[in-house]
């Protein structure tokens, strides 16, 4: 069986709900136990710092893609198992997503958010068929869950869309849900 790799799309910041950073910790730590590549934004800071330290600690394979201009922003984790710097944020997410097999996105802000519409948009179109599962916790995404079938009720997507996007509440949930996907 070949390298399964699991792109985290998550916040630079770790938010105001300690819960976020446990499961970004949790993520990290099934990714390397399960033997699973963490394919993420390279920064060591927020969530993004969380779940690499939690993914490296537990022995995992660590491939970090950062654009030069966040190198000293988003503190770029050198000494991960794979560190790529690139030009551009869209090169960045390019490769990113085209090294993985899976996305999971957990909290975060608008970079987030970008990286999670740009992987949807891709399966929409029929571009891949990687899984993309959306971990809530606490309900972080329930507000976007909710627009997102208002988009599909006001007739801007099929209902469809909706089945692009797996929804799990918590770091165990999404570990269960990649081990159905790579089985």
């Amino acid at each position: 069986m070949s390298l399964k790799s699991v792109c985290v799309y998550c916040g630079s910041r770790a938010g105001v709900d300690p819960a976020y950073a446990t499961d970004a910790h949790e993520i990290g730590v099934a990714l390397a136990e399960n033997g699973w590549r963490l394919v993420y934004g390279a920064g060591d800071v927020g969530l993004m710092g969380t779940v690499a330290r939690a993914a490296q600690d537990a022995g995992g394979n660590t491939f970090g893609v950062i654009p030069q201009h966040l190198v000293d922003w988003e503190v770029g984790k050198t000494d991960l198992t794979t560190y790529i710097v690139t030009e551009t944020m869209h090169e960045r997410k390019k490769v990113m997503f085209m090294n993985c097999d899976a996305v999971v996105v957990l909290p975060g802000g608008a970079g987030s958010l970008d990286e999670l519409f740009e992987a949807l948009t891709w399966r929409q179109l029929g571009l891949h068929e990687k899984p993309i599962y959306l971990l809530n916790t606490n309900d972080y995404w329930d507000k976007l869950i909710s627009l997102m079938n208002h988009v599909v009720t006001q007739g801007f997507a099929d209902a469809s869309l909706l089945d692009y996007i797996t929804v799990v509440p918590d770091a165990e949930a999404a570990t269960l849900a990649l081990r159905d996907a790579f089985s």
